[in-house]
Order: C-alpha cells, then sequence, then structure tokens
C-alpha cells in the first residue's frame, strides 16, 4: 500500500515535532515536508504535492486561509485543520475540513481525526473536497471582505505585494498581471474575484480588463476620437472604457 504524503505546516517548533512523532508511528504515513509559516507550506505543497495537509488555522502574514487562497481550492489537498480556537468556533469549520485539532490535542483525538481523514481519502471525489474548500474560502472573504497583502507564486518563490502599492491590473488569460511600481507580477485570478479582493474603496474597474488604484490616477485625458484614457502619476496611459468612464469620475471627485 502506498504511504499517504503528508505536509505538517505550523510556526509552533513543539507542535510541528508532536505531529512528526504521532505520525512516524504510522506505518501509511509518509511525512514528506513540514513547514513554519504560511509561505513555506504553499512552497511545499506545490513540490510534493501532498495526498493530506495538517495546517495551523493561525500563522503570521500567511495563515490557513490564505494557503488554501494561494494554492486554488480546486488544488489544495485535503486539509486537517490545527488551531488553537475554541469549540463554538470550530463548528462552522467542520463542514468544510476533514477534521480539525484543538490545541492540545492528544495522542486519542488525534488517531480519530487521522482514521477520518483515512476514510474520508478512501470515499470522497476531488470535486466534493473542493467544493467544501471553496465554501471555506468564500466564508473567510467574508470575515475579511479585502485583502491587505497578496501572496503571489513566483517559480520556488513566494512575494507578499501589499495591496496599497498596486498601481494597476490588468488581465492575461487566466491569469492577472499585477503592476507595482517598476515590478509586475502574474497571479492565476480572474478579474471578477481580484476585484471583490481589492475592493471598492481605493480600486475601480476601468475596463473589463484592466482595475485601476484610483490614488495613483494623475488626470483623465479626452482622445480624439471621444475617448478617455487614464493618466497616472509614473506616466502609464490607461484606456477607459465607457462603460466605467462615469464610475471613474465620480470617485475621482471624492477627497
Amino acid at each position: 500500500m502506498t504511504p499517504i504524503r503528508v505536509v505538517i505546516a505550523d510556526d509552533q517548533p513543539m507542535a510541528r515535532e508532536r505531529l512528526v512523532a504521532l505520525l512516524a508511528e504510522q506505518r501509511d504515513v509518509d511525512v514528506v515536508a513540514t513547514c513554519a509559516s504560511g509561505a513555506e507550506a504553499v512552497t511545499a505543497i506545490e513540490a510534493y504535492r501532498p495526498e493530506l495537509v495538517f495546517l495551523d488555522m493561525q500563522m503570521p502574514e500567511l495563515d490557513g486561509f490564505g494557503v488554501i487562497s494561494a494554492i486554488g481550492p480546486e488544488r489544495m489537498p485535503p486539509v486537517v485543520f490545527v488551531t488553537a480556537y475554541d469549540q463554538f468556533a470550530l463548528r462552522a469549520f467542520e463542514v468544510h475540513a476533514l477534521d480539525y485539532l484543538l490545541k492540545p490535542f492528544g495522542r486519542q483525538r488525534f488517531e480519530q481525526a487521522l482514521e477520518r481523514a483515512r476514510q474520508r481519502l478512501a470515499r470522497e471525489h476531488a470535486g466534493e473536497l473542493a467544493t467544501r474548500l471553496m465554501a471555506l474560502v468564500q466564508d473567510a472573504q467574508v470575515r475579511r471582505p479585502t485583502a491587505e497583502r497578496l501572496v503571489v507564486r513566483s517559480g520556488a518563490r513566494v512575494v507578499f505585494v501589499d495591496v496599497a502599492n498596486i498601481d494597476w491590473v490588468e488581465a492575461e488569460g487566466n491569469y492577472v498581471r499585477l503592476h507595482v511600481g517598476n515590478d509586475s507580477h502574474l497571479m492565476r485570478e480572474t478579474m471578477l474575484a481580484m476585484e471583490q479582493r481589492l475592493g471598492a474603496t481605493q480600486f475601480i474597474r476601468i475596463h473589463r480588463s484592466r482595475i485601476v488604484n484610483a490614488e495613483r490616477v494623475k488626470e483623465l485625458r479626452l482622445t480624439p476620437n471621444g475617448d478617455y484614457e487614464a493618466v497616472l502619476r509614473n506616466g502609464t496611459t490607461l484606456g477607459v472604457s465607457r462603460l466605467y468612464r462615469d464610475a471613474l469620475q465620480e470617485k475621482l471627485k471624492r477627497p
């Protein structure tokens, strides 16, 4: 029987070591990576393609929700959450995860979670798991309607982009390109999802394939054919669709 490939992600060394020790006793489990941060977890999951992830909910910079968002709910392996949240809060998560471990947990509770994971892995279809994780990310977005930082995978690196530093965003097929000063980052995301993540306070759609940071707009320019162009402070000129022109003008009037 092929062992279940497992990745452990927890920023607490003792918690990681305990999980490693408990899993080492299981003949059908192979721990392929241990991670001390969410960013490390994203890299390990991409590299090792595990079948199960023990994922801490609360980690600095990139938490459990952020890891799932970075990987993509449709590509994220099944998850057993490891968390210090109380029992009442966790009831909301039970429908989305294989199981959870509430810190501090004992051997018996760990074995129950692992057995539940084994059973679910044997019968769940990938589509059902993706649906559950998508619902989880959507729940998280309700609690955190806009992001302050975006996580962008670039080869073997994970880049953190402060939303406030983004000048504009453009669509590139199934991706979006974030323009940040002299840099640009390609991120697998739809324009609609990116618009929701950025929020309407600072950013506005100016074209079906472009979103702009309103604070970076220096002026609106009328072209000879009657269209408008937005000129950014760094000199970049972006075409403005007539569908979005009035909304942009109204937003730029606000203090």
